[in-house]
């Protein structure tokens, strides 16, 4: 494969929502669950790390692929969060196994993206993107609107961007940095309209004299761990904010605008966030329901996304951010034993019937490797800022065991059941999260200082 990228002329896509769209979907998406359920086959029985990675990441970016997914069986469809909480390092040079992997990462993420933007332009801003035949596709959201649809966006946007600010050696990446450029200007007018619209969309919510701005005052709104349906959430609101943040970063939107539309500034509407979800002292995951023990009011997914709502700049936040991960790190509930295997909450949230029968624990009483990457990585961030090694043996801990699991399951799981096996349910056999795969190996070197896979990774000229 030449290491000189031709980005391939992207034909016209049509995409659908409403009623008849979301029924064909939900069909479709059955079919590949049942599909998963009775055709799934096993995988390679590699055990060195190595290995692994070097199946995941052909198996990952393929040529074959059409869009860049997790080897879920809900694979078959595409999630525009995943650029932003799943896999924000995909273009990271160290784990890059060489010149033609570069391009085809480069080349399927470029394909990926803009078929986002595509959908951006057709005012199709949904959690789910079901492929439904040549160049068709439907805009579908299983229990409530996003929250963060174009954060992902975004993310995988500024991938793309950054590529070449990275020290590589690999010619895509400056290809790739072009690519992203060219999106930009082509699809920026329309980014800004989906973002100023998501502005307008916040409504006013006060308690105990605080009074905010939130995405989901009367009605959920869908992010990570999505199908709890409940409302007031703080990681919807955290997704929010961060999407506003990236947006004028990226020169998409003006920080004024925003302001006009939300009445304040957004440092003020941060604070806002802070005090309303921090009243208590650390980050209550939900203001939806009645008031609960410490533990069982927080969740694993406060984490946010990499470079997203956690700056840490400034002290209240970090005593925040130390007090939420303390309940976490201290309560057995939310850990399985003898691990640091984190759970994404104590206590199982709220869940459809659907799951109930098909998925139980998927939201709750279940590991998400890549949550507990993200809090590896926070506790790293919150080190450096605080000049400290407050968390670094917990978040080596993490990694730890998670490559553990990686070396044991035959690859990187996209969940671990509450007792540390395989997630197994009846429609869910245990999806190996093979483009998930780098970011892990992106935290493990901020967190050892060295490469996992030593010299497999190392940059070649590309």
């Amino acid at each position: 494969m030449n290491s000189d990228i031709s980005f391939p002329r992207h034909r016209e896509s049509r995409f659908y929502q409403g009623l008849t769209a979301t029924f064909v979907a939900n069909a479709l998406q059955a079919v590949n669950f049942l599909g998963d359920r009775f055709l799934r086959q096993s995988h390679h029985p590699f055990t060195a790390i190595a290995d692994l990675y070097r199946h995941a990441m052909d198996s990952a970016f393929s040529v074959t692929e059409a869009f860049l997914v997790t080897g879920a069986p809900h694979a078959s469809a595409y999630y525009p969060r995943d650029f932003a909480w799943f896999y924000p390092d995909v273009l990271d040079p160290e784990t890059i196994m060489d010149s033609q992997d570069a391009v085809r990462r480069a080349r399927l993420l470029e394909k990926s993206v803009r078929l986002l933007l595509e959908a951006v332009r057709a005012g199709v801003v949904t959690t789910t993107i079901v492929p439904a035949g040549r160049d068709r596709y439907l805009g579908v959201n299983y229990f409530s609107r996003p929250s963060d649809t174009l954060l992902g966006i975004l993310a995988g946007l500024q991938q793309m961007l950054s590529a070449e600010d990275r020290a590589s050696s690999f010619l895509a990446m400056s290809q790739c940095a072009h690519a992203g450029r060219l999106l930009l200007a082509e699809y920026g007018a329309d980014l800004k309209r989906a973002i100023l619209q998501l502005a307008s969309e916040l409504e006013p919510f006060e308690a105990d004299g605080t009074r905010c701005l939130l995405c989901d005052a009367r009605a959920p709104r869908s992010a990570a761990t999505d199908t709890r349906a409940e409302r007031r959430r703080f990681v919807t609101n955290a997704c929010v904010y961060t999407t506003f943040v990236w947006g004028v970063q990226l020169g998409i939107v003006d920080e004024n605008e925003l302001k006009r539309l939300l009445g304040r500034d957004l440092a003020q509407h941060k604070r806002d966030l802070l005090r309303l979800f921090g009243k208590d002292g650390y980050i209550r995951h939900s203001l939806d329901g009645p008031a609960a023990t410490p533990a069982s009011s927080v969740a694993l997914d406060f984490v946010s996304v990499h470079r997203g709502f956690w700056d840490l700049n400034e002290e209240s936040e970090r005593a925040l951010f130390a007090a939420t991960a303390d309940l976490i790190i201290a309560e057995p509930r939310f850990r399985i034993p003898s691990t640091f295997h984190f759970l994404v909450s104590a206590d199982n949230p709220r869940t459809k019937m659907i799951h109930k029968i098909a998925a139980p624990a998927y939201q709750g009483r279940s590991s998400w490797p890549t949550f507990n990457v993200e809090f590896a990585d926070r506790m790293l961030d919150f080190d450096e800022f605080s000049g400290s090694g407050t968390y670094r043996a917990c978040a080596q801990g993490i990694l730890d065991d998670i490559r553990a699991a990686t070396e044991v399951h035959g690859g990187y799981q996209e969940l671990i059941s509450e007792r540390g096996l395989k997630y197994r349910t009846w429609a869910y056999k245990g999806a190996v999260a093979h483009s998930w795969f780098p970011r892990f190996l992106s935290v493990w070197r901020r967190a050892y200082g060295t490469s996992l896979l030593r010299g497999m990774t190392d940059p070649q000229v590309g």
